[in-house]
């Protein structure tokens, strides 16, 4: 049986990250990285989508190819949260944004809950595993989220591969936290 791989790319820096704001359209920082690097990092062949969000596409464009835009990849209906600070709404709607924390089925921004945007990750998903070869997916971090919680439900333990040399971070603030480390761009890959 023909095997499907799938990379999960978390778009470049935007302002919105660096202000603990929920996004808009908002356009990358800037994206430090010669496209030479992502396209040797990523040879071909394989298939290169994003999200269509312009952050995405904008990352995409460091392949210096032309990516597929998917639709399922788009990220979080934020509702009325667009373009706000967790800050404010700690502040404003506390109530709220501990029910959206709390429960998967809460959307008091009126937007996606967490178990809606799972959901439509999973159904995107099953259609990547029934297609062989390498797909290479430009997407946002509630996506890669969602794909992560879908790869690791039911047996976990046994779904995880640990290649050699390679690291995985946790911190610890009042609950574990799995943090994925970026590409660190100063020293190249």
């Amino acid at each position: 049986m023909p095997s499907s791989r799938l990379t999960l790319i978390c778009h470049a820096r935007t302002i919105a990250q660096k202000l603990a704001r929920f996004p808009t359209n908002e356009p990358v920082e800037d994206l430090p990285v010669a496209s030479d690097t992502l396209k040797a990092r990523f040879a071909s062949p394989r298939r290169l989508i994003c999200a269509p969000e312009l952050r995405t596409r904008q990352t995409a464009a460091g392949f210096g190819v032309d990516a597929q835009v998917e639709p399922a990849l788009r990220d979080c209906d934020w509702g009325r949260w667009h373009g706000q600070s967790i800050k404010d709404l700690q502040t404003n709607e506390a109530d709220a944004l501990q029910a959206w924390l709390a429960d998967p089925e809460a959307a008091p921004h009126g937007g996606e809950s967490v178990r809606q945007l799972t959901e439509r990750v999973s159904m995107w998903l099953d259609t990547i595993a029934a297609t062989p070869g390498h797909v290479v997916a430009v997407t946002h971090p509630f996506v890669i989220r969602a794909a992560l919680m879908q790869v690791l439900q039911g047996a976990a333990f046994n779904a995880i591969d640990v290649e050699p040399l390679a690291m995985i971070e946790l911190r610890f603030n009042g609950i574990w936290r799995l943090r994925l480390p970026g590409m660190d761009l100063e020293e190249g890959f």
